[in-house]
């Protein structure tokens, strides 16, 4: 069952700011130390406005503040777990350990696993007993997370940017709309536009009072998408939905939203047709035939194959005559058909200059996440060498190509490119002036965050496929924590055994070797052990040394955790990893939380995640957050070596809109890019700045409008 959100959770996540009011005392400058040195501890500093808050309050305030925002801090960080590795002394231990004391340990941890599963108690659990010895103290710096001190009125525009972004939103960002939801009056702070159809299917859902949003319902898609949500489905449409009965009252909206449609509500529904019939069975259009005419209307096409030309028919005939003028006759009908279709097109005529020319006399209307693809597009077009996709639906899966495009004059390509910048650019200088800007060229290496319906909560909002350079230190260290699935009654009943793995792949990825439960150690990289049942949580650990990688001939390290029992690990009521850097392994607790760098949690329906790929070789980290499919009896490293393999160079290859590509339109249109940060009046930067990369609600909301 997923934990209910708090308001501080959702301003410390999304803002990295906190609620504190003003008060009439004098804290102890030593009681405002010592919090600040704790949440040091944690990877947090508190901003000077912060400490100056708390600094009105009293001794016991500040104290309750500090009792309150820890927990939250420490299951960021993931820190609110124990962590107790099969081998309490690693990497040290393992690192000494005899290959007979491995094996031995191994066979005796298997042999309990066995009983546990004959005996059907998952609380049975055979460990070796070795005492955890001193560590030398931790003597590393850190990078800190700051918090500032925030205001309600910033807290409530979080609902207003979700709500107003150009690109779907993770499941934390709905748990997030669903408290404000339940405990804000969100009318007031509805945005005047509600870009993508998904959120604004998944508003309605949420709202008792429907009818506040009915005018910003368009299409039959979109109360298609509506039903969707207001079941509990995926509002992506991705995959199927089993509809729930809908009262009286839900069923006229509906119908009611779908009257209002416009004229092409037959041909949106004739796209999802099997849907639409299965949605009428429950909407029962022929009760109000008279009230919503239009709606019975279409449902009687799709439920009794009356012949109706779709708008996409006509554009495949016209294609297939090669009639470039009946083409772009059609398709300024719809703007953003046209530039998705684009590519296709410009191959398919003779006249292809007329339909670019076409195409732009419209290109106004096309949005801003479309428009931005498109110029990605056509900008790289002839020179990628693989193409990767990402499904829609709920799991983060990728498909992978390497077949080329047919090939188009490259005066052509340029000409689109060109284009579409200036539409761009022209769009862009209609928004509020920037003035001077600087921007941070490592934003180079971060993606647009165009849709983040499948992204993870994670430490820090990252876009799939960016890169960002290792902080110093040689040695990553992986991690993973899990429990057992529970019954009604709070305990275990299925045993679940989760194996951390990290498979290295050589320049051109071929498999290098993996180091992984059934391989403990290969260089100078190791594993913590393999724990195969979590009646109180597990973990595991992997340390991979950057330079032993390099000398064993390998270049990349793709970190994964895998499901070998075969439970997905939506259904384990937890499961999160991610990855610290550590410049001394055997110093500091094995778990430290200031050395996390990030966290993910892992709750795709998958049963295998790759949440990062490491390019040992220029110390680059790239964010995955990607589900695997594995049909293998055994799910393990070795098993999946092929899919990984694909998955990492996917991700390492991937070719999208950067941060920096978007920044600087906005930046050349609105103001002017200037080379010095200190002479700058907005700022751009990777962690700190007007506007950050971690920053993707903006971004989505102001930046993409």
């Amino acid at each position: 069952m997923v934990e209910s959100l708090t308001k501080s959770e959702i301003f410390l996540a999304k803002c990295g700011k906190v609620l504190v009011g003003e008060g009439d005392y004098r804290a102890r400058i030593a009681v405002v130390s010592t919090v600040a040195k704790n949440l040091q501890s944690l990877g947090f500093g508190l901003s000077s406005t912060l400490l100056a808050r708390l600094s009105t309050l009293s001794d016991e305030q500040v104290v309750d503040w500090y009792e309150g925002v820890s927990p939250l801090l420490r299951r960021l960080v993931g820190a609110n777990r124990p962590f107790e590795p099969m081998y309490p002394n690693f990497p040290r231990q393992v690192m000494e350990a005899s290959e007979a004391e491995l094996y031995f340990n191994a066979m005796t941890h298997y042999f309990g696993f066995a009983l546990s599963d004959h005996l059907n108690d998952p609380s049975l659990v055979v460990l070796p007993n070795y005492e955890k010895e001193s560590r030398p103290p931790l003597d590393e710096f850190h990078q800190l997370r700051w918090i500032d001190l925030g205001s309600e009125i910033e807290f409530r525009s979080i609902f207003t940017r979700l709500v107003s972004a150009n690109g779907s939103l993770s499941e934390f960002d709905k748990r997030t709309l669903k408290w404000f939801a339940a405990n804000e009056s969100v009318q007031e702070l509805l945005p005047e536009r509600i870009p993508q159809k998904e959120n604004l299917a998944f508003l309605v859902s949420l709202l008792e009072d429907r009818n506040c949003l009915i005018e910003y319902v368009k299409t039959a898609t979109d109360v298609l998408r509506i039903a969707v949500a207001m079941s509990g489905g995926d509002v992506s449409l991705g995959e199927p939905t089993k509809f729930r009965s809908f009262s009286k009252p839900e069923r006229k909206f509906l119908l009611k939203c779908l009257e209002n449609s416009g004229d092409r509500r037959t041909e949106d529904m004739l796209r999802w047709k099997s849907r639409w019939i299965r949605l009428g069975e429950f909407l029962h259009p022929g009760d109000y035939k008279k009230r919503f005419p239009n709606a019975l209307a279409a449902f009687d096409v799709i439920r009794n194959d009356i012949p109706f030309k779709t708008f996409n028919a006509k554009v495949e005939e016209s294609i297939s005559r090669g009639d470039p003028h009946s083409i772009t006759s059609l398709l300024t009908q719809r703007p953003g058909e046209f530039a998705r279709r684009l590519d296709h097109i410009l191959r398919s005529v003779d006249e292809p200059e007329m339909v670019l020319t076409t195409f732009f006399s419209v290109a106004g209307q096309v949005s801003t996440p479309v428009l931005l693809q498109a110029w990605a597009h056509f900008r790289q077009r002839d020179s990628l060498s693989s193409r990767a996709f990402f499904p829609k639906g709920n799991a983060a899966k990728v498909q992978f190509s390497t077949d080329k495009l047919p090939p188009l004059a490259p005066s052509l390509t340029l000409a689109a490119a060109r284009g579409l910048r200036s539409q761009l650019m022209q769009r862009f200088a209609r928004l509020p002036r920037l003035g001077k800007v600087w921007i941070d060229e490592r934003l180079t290496e971060v993606f647009v965050p165009h849709s983040q319906r499948s992204a993870s909560r994670s430490l820090r909002a990252i876009t799939r496929g960016s890169s960002f350079q290792l902080p110093s230190g040689d040695t990553l260290r992986f991690f993973c924590w899990w429990k057992n699935i529970y019954n009604a009654a709070g305990t275990s009943s299925s045993r679940v055994d989760l194996d951390l793995s990290a498979s290295l792949f050589s320049d051109n990825w071929q498999t290098s070797g993996e180091i992984a439960y059934y391989n403990l150690r290969s260089g100078e990289c190791y594993h913590s052990g393999d724990v195969t049942s979590a009646p109180k949580g597990a973990c595991e650990f992997i340390d991979i040394s950057l330079e032993s990688v390099r000398s064993m001939g390998a270049r990349y390290v793709v970190m994964s955790v895998l499901s070998y029992t075969g439970q997905p690990f939506a259904a384990l009521p937890e499961c999160f990893g991610g990855w610290m850097i550590r410049k001394r392994p055997n110093s500091g607790e094995i778990f430290e939380p200031k050395t996390v760098v990030d966290k993910i949690d892992i709750t795709a329906s998958t049963r295998a995640c790759v949440p990062v790929i490491v390019d040992a070789e220029e110390r680059r980290v790239h964010w995955a957050d990607l589900g695997l499919k594995s049909a293998a009896q055994i799910n393990n490293a070795a098993r999946n070596s092929v899919g990984l393999s694909q998955i990492g160079q996917a991700i390492v290859d991937l070719k999208k809109p950067t941060l920096y590509d978007l920044l600087e339109m906005h930046a050349e249109a609105r103001g002017e890019v200037v080379q010095n940060m200190q002479s700058a009046e907005t700022v751009f930067g990777l962690h700190e700045g007007d506007l950050t990369a971690f920053d993707s609600d903006r971004i989505l909301s102001e930046f993409l409008a």
